[in-house]
């Protein structure tokens, strides 16, 4: 056996690396979050994967986000991300969307299209409408709630989002979720209680976590 999937097939075993071949799955948002996650899909050897952002690389994100360096600054994170993986693996079929996903251009985006949804988007307008649109569609989706101010890596959980506590955001997530009728939300979340700074503070081993989890559980839910 050889192969850059060799110690994957060794885990999973090839039927489930073949499986992940032929899935397409999206990662909306491709900062802290979202870009190890769609690293991590793509190094598992997810088929096809659709990156969402409008923004543009900061000097600012080089403390956390993996495209993010000195000869990155300025450029489109999509771009970015999009030649990132595919010098991981060539075979992957990259998709780069340069859009902010917002209600008004969600109308532009078939997630029908997809077999799995990540939303590592930061609003909370965003996060709705992507979640809503997904549950539509019957598309599985998960959520990444607040990575921002913390500095504990471990405190993060895997959980229904009407079983989450301690986090800001799930707690607005939960309560705009049931207003509209949704039962139920996987989501990535942390117990740590988040420290106070305006802006947002952030740094470089907690983000990655969170994504890092976000991908094992598309993974494992692909694969069964």
């Amino acid at each position: 056996m050889t192969g850059q999937f060799q110690r994957t097939t060794l885990l999973i075993g090839q039927n489930n690396v073949d499986k992940l071949k032929t899935r397409r799955v999206a990662v909306f948002g491709i900062g802290g979050v979202g870009g190890h996650t769609a690293e991590a899909l793509c190094r598992c050897g997810v088929g096809k994967i659709d990156i969402f952002d409008g923004d543009v690389v900061d000097i600012t994100n080089i403390n956390r986000q993996i495209i993010a360096t000195h000869r990155t600054i300025g450029r489109d994170k999509t771009d970015v991300m999009r030649e990132r993986l595919l010098d991981i693996n060539p075979d992957t079929v990259v998709e780069a969307h340069k859009v902010f996903y917002l209600p008004e251009t969600s109308d532009d985006i078939d997630l029908s299209l997809y077999d799995y949804v990540v939303d590592a988007v930061d609003t909370v307008t965003a996060k709705l409408e992507l979640i809503l649109r997904a549950k539509a569609c019957n598309v599985p989706v998960i959520s990444s709630m607040g990575a921002a101010n913390k500095l504990d890596p471990t405190a993060f959980e895997v959980a229904d989002i009407y079983e989450t506590s301690v986090c800001p955001l799930a707690r607005v997530m939960r309560t705009e979720l049931r207003k509209r009728g949704i039962e139920s939300l996987k989501v990535v979340y942390s117990r740590e209680s988040p420290k106070k700074a305006n802006p947002p503070a952030s740094i470089s081993f907690v983000p990655p976590v969170a994504g890092l989890i976000i991908a094992s559980e598309v993974i494992k839910d692909i694969v069964g």
